[in-house]
């Protein structure tokens, strides 16, 4: 996409109505590598459309939200999760408060061997849900807003969300990564999943987590 059709779709997008709309799968722009953002939006424009997308994400609600969610196919996403769970439910998924970030040209790297598998959603995929495992910690390279370089280590839920989030830029969604038997409505997700851990669901509908043999049936959640 040249530049200048680029900042026409985000002028226009600006100009619309708020919240932005969320582009569902099936949509050719989350299946195709976003561009590397090189200032080709200007400071103020990119701005506007920083702040666009995290009413976007606080109104849906979610914790994370890519440009191409928005139609554009640009390396930018905005996280923010205010992590308002039980404490026990925070402990099994290492889930602390993240403040609002904004991730340009990010990537990420694993760090160790250590993998956590939890049910996973997005608002690009309404009303499903699916197991995926994802390292446990990574290392997130990147730019901020302003440019500055980002060289971070996360781990727990905060590494899951970065995760989401990158894959998006790439063109990958969740649904690549996940136990495909566990892929579940939101509501059986609620009404019989709400476990901290995935291991009721994973012996119920007979998928494997990660350290666990095939055919080895996995431990009660507490």
């Amino acid at each position: 996409m040249q530049a200048t059709t680029l900042t026409e779709r985000v002028d226009e997008l600006l100009d619309g109505p708020r919240p932005l709309p969320i582009v569902s799968a099936g949509d050719p722009v989350l299946r195709r590598p976003a561009a590397p953002y090189e200032g080709q939006l200007g400071d103020d424009r990119l701005d506007r459309l920083v702040r666009a997308m995290r009413e976007t994400m606080h109104a849906a609600p979610g914790v994370g939200l890519a440009a191409p969610q928005v139609g554009i196919p640009l390396c930018l996403a905005v996280i923010e999760d205010p992590a308002e769970l039980p404490p026990e439910v925070s402990e099994a998924r290492g889930r602390v408060p993240q403040p609002f970030r904004v991730l340009v040209n990010p990537s990420y790297e694993p760090v160790g061997d250590e993998r956590a598998a939890f049910f996973e959603g997005c608002l690009s995929i309404p009303g499903w849900q699916a197991v995926v495992a994802r390292p446990h910690a990574i290392r997130l390279r990147g730019q901020d807003e302003a440019g500055r370089e980002i060289d971070e280590l996360f781990s727990g839920w905060p590494a899951r969300i970065v995760q989401h989030e990158t894959d998006h830029l790439g063109g990958t969604l969740y649904l690549d990564r996940a136990e495909t038997r566990s892929f579940s409505t939101t509501d059986a997700v609620i009404g019989r999943w709400s476990h901290p851990t995935p291991a009721v669901a994973a012996r119920e509908l007979g998928f494997t987590l990660p350290g666990q043999s095939i055919g080895e049936a996995p431990s009660p959640a507490p």
